[in-house]
């Protein structure tokens, strides 16, 4: 999966310190996920991508907010948002969506894009203090946005969802979303309620989107997915009861039972989704 990327290289502990000059910046533009944007220097012909460096932006200091380093180097988040006007690019860096960190390479760097981009949507989101509507500022001791004038604290946002491969003996429940960017193929998934643990909405998804029961659920794994700031528990269950399929179109445009032979090999395994689709269809699940 794209946050597999090796022990000890990663670090995200907050730190309050001065960008260098050979610091890495990951900077975005846009207004909403549709249209948002990275920055970065793109080889077509390779599939490759790399990020510029502090001394290559030759913006103001007080714009970066550290984010996090690995292998020892440090990357900073450019604070600049689509309302304040005109976003920086340097010679051969360009801004592309960023969907394009699903399958472009080196696999580390667009597990860094992703996670920026949880934070830089959070950082535009938590400007204002939605307590009592005053500018808030940043705490200099933890990743953090405090309001100065309530003393409001604003912290990162984490959404739980799960991800559910439905089994019924060789059949795999698959689906496709209806009314969403990614059209590729899906397992049920849902996000928490308040007051709920994530095997009742394991249950209560599948109802929903589905119309059938599920036993023996057990947890597969989980992944850090910043593209929609969701943290995704995988989950794997058996079917309970009637097969018959009521799909909720509101919510998926497919949802069928696939053989386990039907099931094509899965090349890309950065999303947990595929992990557990290609793991059922090796019979490891």
């Amino acid at each position: 999966m794209i946050q597999e990327i090796g022990a000890g290289r990663f670090h995200n502990e907050y730190q309050n310190r001065i960008p260098q000059p050979q610091d890495y910046v990951i900077a975005f533009e846009g207004r909403d996920r549709r249209t948002d944007r990275i920055l970065a220097y793109w080889s077509d012909e390779e599939n490759t991508l790399s990020f510029p460096r502090v001394e290559d932006m030759g913006q103001p200091l007080s714009d970066y907010i550290y984010l996090f380093s690995l292998d020892g180097c440090a990357y900073y988040l450019l604070e600049q948002f689509a309302e304040d006007g005109v976003l920086p690019e340097n010679g051969g860096a360009e801004y592309r969506g960023i969907r394009f960190l699903r399958v472009s390479m080196p696999q580390d760097l667009c597990f860094l894009g992703m996670t920026a981009y949880h934070l830089f949507v959070w950082y535009r989101n938590n400007r204002f203090c939605g307590k009592c509507g005053n500018r808030n500022i940043h705490d200099d001791k933890e990743r953090m946005m405090r309001c100065p004038s309530c003393g409001q604290m604003h912290f990162p946002k984490i959404c739980p969802a799960v991800i559910v491969a439905v089994r019924d003996g060789e059949r795999l429940m698959m689906s496709r979303y209806a009314g969403r960017e990614y059209k590729g193929r899906a397992l049920l998934a849902g996000f928490c309620e308040i007051g709920e643990t994530a095997e009742e909405t394991v249950s209560r998804e599948v109802m929903e989107e589905v119309g059938i029961r599920v036993k023996n659920i057990r947890y597969f794994g989980s992944q850090p997915w910043g593209f929609d700031r969701n943290l995704l528990l995988g989950f794997v269950c058996d079917l309970d009861g009637d097969d018959t399929v009521t799909i909720d179109t509101d919510e998926l445009a497919v949802a069928r039972w696939v053989s386990r032979d039907e099931i094509e090999p899965e090349k890309n395994l950065r999303s947990l989704t595929a992990t557990m689709i290609e793991a059922f269809r090796l019979g490891e699940i």
